[in-house]
């Protein structure tokens, strides 16, 4: 019999994960079952309790339970603390006596499709993060780790992006997060610009200072769809290189997948057989 997985989320019938996940599974020969899980936004922990009773080894969480998997752990990983939310979960032990594990591999994700897909160094750039929401938090950690001169955070609203500062500043010990107005003009321009909002979803432009790109810049969009984003068009404005996030999506599932099963996949593959299905989507 294979083994149970599936991804919790609301709305759900859009995710690719179930294709990513079988993907991974026969390269690697597992045996698996991946479902999608939609979740009543009042229901996750239901939800999941009926998951776990039909068998289920580990589910992946999305938009918007990713605070409640967070907060229904008994263990969480340093990536989970410092993004306080998780996207990844996994059980131990049986019946009462079960234990709920959760991390979040959305930052790894990040990093590895920037780094080690495109080839963007992060090491001594300047990055602004746009947005202050579970998505922006899920990556602020990681990208911090890879020593950036100067990591920024900009957001609509000025009081989600200096709480946000303030829970990861304390969490990673970092004092110098700063928090850039989204109207008029940046201090100074930045190398990597990564839009965490959700604006994309809405065919919109999200708030961002203006000539907040730098020469040759990265412009990264964490949606991904047929076209270029609305911010992935405005940055190709200022001559930016333009990555969508398809290849995050397959990046944090291959570090679910290795957490759950204990063999990494190779992901190079897996996005280049995505990307068509995202243009056909």
């Amino acid at each position: 019999m294979a083994d149970l997985y599936a991804v919790i989320g609301n709305p759900i019938s859009h995710s690719k994960s179930p294709l990513i996940h079988t993907a991974f599974a026969q390269q690697l020969r597992q045996s698996i079952r991946y479902d999608r899980i939609e979740a009543p936004l009042d229901g996750f922990v239901l939800s999941l309790s009926e998951f776990y009773k039909k068998g289920g080894l580990g589910a992946n969480v999305t938009v918007p339970f990713k605070q409640d998997a967070f907060n229904l752990a008994h263990f969480r990983s340093t990536r989970a603390t410092v993004a306080r939310a998780a996207n990844t979960l996994w059980f131990s032990g049986t019946g009462a006596n079960v234990a709920i594990h959760a991390d979040n591999t959305d930052g790894i994700g990040l990093v590895r499709d920037l780094r080690d897909n495109n080839g963007v160094q992060l090491s001594g750039k300047r990055i602004l993060v746009l947005g202050a929401g579970g998505a922006a938090r899920g990556v602020m950690g990681a990208l911090w780790d890879e020593h950036p001169a100067e990591l920024a955070i900009s957001n609509r609203t000025p009081s989600n992006a200096d709480a946000l500062v303030n829970d990861i500043g304390v969490a990673i010990g970092a004092d110098c997060i700063k928090v850039i107005a989204p109207a008029g003009s940046a201090e100074h321009r930045f190398d990597v610009v990564i839009n965490a909002t959700s604006a994309s979803l809405n065919g919109e432009l999200p708030a961002m200072p203006q000539d907040c790109f730098a020469t040759h810049a990265v412009a990264y969009d964490m949606m991904y769809g047929k076209t270029l984003s609305p911010f992935l068009m405005h940055a190709a404005a200022f001559d930016a290189k333009t990555i969508d996030g398809i290849g995050m999506l397959v990046e944090q599932a291959a570090e679910a997948f290795f957490i759950w099963r204990g063999a990494r996949p190779d992901t190079t593959s897996v996005i280049a057989a995505m990307k068509p299905l995202i243009s056909l989507a």
